[in-house]
């Protein structure tokens, strides 16, 4: 029940904010940038952790929390800090950018918590915003269980943010906004004066209590000895199995990205390489590879024993630490010009990017970028940097294990880039205090992500190769879809540019794309070699080519939209 000590059953987890702005020293966290793939991430990963092996709907495995609610990006840029920080958001990027992965959670993954954030969102805290918790994440949202503050949030919107003139009013807002449990002390100090002093009904205090406590029956809690439940015979042995270890080092695997592959350096051979220099301040660490909020590793592989257990290496750190003050230049020159081919094993830790922690200059940081400039002339053979070549992330226990499968061809990489890489020029005119997605010309803002974002990239957003070469050929797809409408409707006399996406108009209006060969969503389709593929890509017009406008309401836009699948592109006609 409680995880041998380690744990409870409730885990705050996972983070589905998006990763709005690269500077974020919590966007590791994050899947990413796009509403979509974080929506699908934070369901998937919801129903992960909650679903119970015995078949019951309403039983938890364990209880997840979505975090952090919502439009939470910030945490201490430039002496703005997620403390005193109001995100001042519009409607449209708050229904089509920062909500979509909580509503996803909730009604998708049927989550058991929503965490709200510190920050408030146009002037109202989100701990105490009833619109955004009663009216959003109960009420439309029909939220089957309990919403928590992020630690101490209320006592921030009242000593900090300076909201409300007394704590027991802090704590009444707070509860009747619809928050049913206080990370921290706060309401366990004020309710009952609340009460008291008539701020909040006693009523509103019971509902929040009687939340927790279902959530608490859900997972069991007082169902009698849980040695007797569907999971008590579970104990430590269950952890480090070779199962799971393997699972780790596959999830590695899968989340590395290969970016750049000039003249087919890679994979290298490991029976034609006898000498492998590995440089780099990350090359042989362990906890770096497990990022932040982390578990407790069964065991560690750094990219220097990955790279060792394949071939002869030779090592040097280049850097003391990833700030890397001084770069040992002509030591890592020495070593590369000897060997067949480098390995430079470079980027950032905790140190630079952290909760708390935002970045200014989104770089490598120090001489690392000297050290891998020396190197590279001095490197007799191919120079693999992994980060710039290879983008690993924090990669996990295994990390390095299957940093080395991809180098050498035992894996071939298949993963994409779940975020836009700026260059520095963005950041250094780009505030990361302005929420606002879209670009603004006549301000010259240049917006965000993707999605928006209208200038110049050094990698984007899905960038992401393969060792093979993929063709792409479209088996079936319409040219046009006509959307109907009621008869009277204004667009049978006047000119039309969009239709509200509204479920009446939009029944039935599924259409499939086949194609041979690629991803669809997030299912990988193993090929072998010279081998074929089908696969059916479900495109929904109503939600998959609808957009929001400024007032929040969600609108198909007619006229010709091309979808892009793979190298391939499709015209698509839609009308009324």
């Amino acid at each position: 029940m409680y995880n041998v000590g380690l744990a409870g059953l409730t885990f705050w987890s996972p983070n589905v904010n998006i990763f709005r702005d690269p500077r974020w020293g919590r966007g590791q966290e994050t899947p990413g940038e796009d509403p979509l793939l974080s929506s699908k991430y934070a369901s998937g990963y919801v129903r992960g952790l909650q679903q119970s092996d015995d078949g019951s709907p309403d039983r938890l495995k364990v209880a997840a929390c979505c975090k952090h609610y919502t439009a939470y990006d910030l945490d201490n840029w430039k002496g703005v800090d997620r403390f005193h920080f109001n995100a001042v958001v519009t409607k449209q990027d708050m229904d089509d950018t920062f909500q979509p992965p909580f509503k996803s959670c909730v009604i998708d993954g049927n989550v058991a918590s929503v965490m709200c954030s510190y920050n408030q969102v146009n002037g109202k805290p989100a701990c105490a915003d009833p619109d955004l918790l009663s009216g959003i994440v109960r009420g439309e949202w029909k939220l089957n269980g309990y919403i928590v503050s992020d630690c101490d949030s209320v006592d921030v919107f009242y000593n900090s943010q300076h909201y409300t003139k007394t704590p027991e009013e802090a704590a009444a807002k707070a509860i009747l906004a619809g928050l049913d449990l206080n990370c921290g002390s706060f309401l366990g100090q004020h309710t009952e004066a609340a009460v008291k002093g008539g701020l909040v009904d006693e009523s509103a205090v019971d509902k929040a209590v009687s939340n927790n406590f279902a959530t608490l029956m859900r997972l069991g809690f007082f169902d009698g000895n849980p040695s007797k439940a569907i999971y008590g015979k579970l104990g430590p042995k269950d952890v480090c199995t070779s199962k799971h270890q393997e699972l780790a080092r596959e999830a590695a695997r899968q989340g590395i990205v290969l970016l750049k592959n000039s003249k087919g350096s890679l994979p290298l051979s490991p029976t034609a390489i006898k000498t492998l220099a590995v440089i780099g301040p990350n090359a042989n660490v362990t906890k770096t590879m497990i990022g932040n909020y982390e578990g407790t590793p069964c065991k560690y592989t750094t990219p220097l024993q990955g790279l060792t257990a394949l071939v002869a290496t030779t090592y040097l750190p280049g850097c003391s630490n990833a700030a890397c003050g001084t770069a040992q230049i002509d030591e890592a020159k020495k070593i590369a010009a000897a060997a067949d081919a480098t390995v430079l094993i470079v980027g950032i830790d905790q140190s630079i990017e952290a909760e708390g922690r935002d970045r200014v200059n989104i770089q490598l940081p120090g001489q690392q970028p000297l050290l891998i400039t020396e190197v590279a002339k001095a490197s007799k053979g191919n120079v693999i940097l992994v980060v710039i070549i290879l983008w690993v992330g924090y990669p996990g226990e295994a990390g390095g294990a299957a940093i080395a499968d991809v180098i050498f061809g035992f894996y071939n990489p298949s993963g994409r880039l779940p975020m836009t890489w700026y260059p520095q020029s963005y950041v250094d005119k780009v505030p990361m205090t302005n929420m606002n997605m879209r670009p603004d010309p006549a301000s010259g803002y240049p917006g965000r992500t993707y999605r928006f974002y209208t200038g110049e990239t050094i990698y984007t957003f899905g960038d992401g190769l393969s060792y093979t070469q993929f063709n792409h050929h479209l088996v079936q797809a319409p040219k046009s879809v006509s959307i109907p409408i009621e008869e009277g409707h204004s667009c049978h006399s006047s000119k039309c540019k969009s239709v509200d996406a509204v479920q009446e108009s939009c029944q039935n209006l599924a259409f499939d794309i086949h194609l041979r060969k690629h991803l669809l969503g997030f299912e990988k389709v193993f090929v072998t070699a010279k081998a074929k593929a089908l696969v059916r890509f479900k495109v929904d017009v109503c939600k998959d080519l609808s957009i929001v406008d400024e007032l929040g309401t969600r609108k198909v836009a007619l006229g010709l939209h091309v979808l892009h699948v793979g190298n391939l592109k499709h015209s698509l006609n839609v009308r009324i």
